[in-house]
């Protein structure tokens, strides 16, 4: 049953063309939304809290502060909305999943830059 379940997800889903991004990284997220018959781009630009999932139905979260309000957003790996995504800084965490980083505010919330 696995089998055709994995097979029906390779065959139907389109595959996007994303870059490689894990968690701590910051990255921007463009994708189309369509209010009535107009069609418009937003983009949605934060931390990577984690990735989770495989395969055609793996997700992502993104955490971003609006004001003194942490927002947060996930998205499907493959929603055909998606435009582009760009990784703006990769950061240095330690963790797949940081929701430490839920709690954390002021200075103590920023994520060191990987050296490249």
């Amino acid at each position: 049953m696995e089998d055709l379940v994995k097979f029906v997800q390779d065959e139907f889903i389109p595959k996007n063309e994303l870059p490689e991004f894990s968690a701590g990284d910051t990255i921007t997220v463009y994708y189309s939304i369509k209010e009535g018959e107009k069609s418009r781009t937003q983009f949605f630009r934060g931390v990577v809290i984690q990735l989770r999932g495989t395969g055609r139905t793996q997700t992502f979260t993104i955490r971003k502060m609006s004001g003194t309000i942490g927002v947060e957003r996930v998205f499907p790996l493959n929603l055909p909305a998606i435009e582009k995504i760009e990784v703006n800084k990769r950061g240095s965490v330690r963790r797949a999943r940081i929701y430490y980083f839920r709690g954390l505010t002021g200075k103590k919330a920023r994520i060191k830059e990987k050296r490249s």
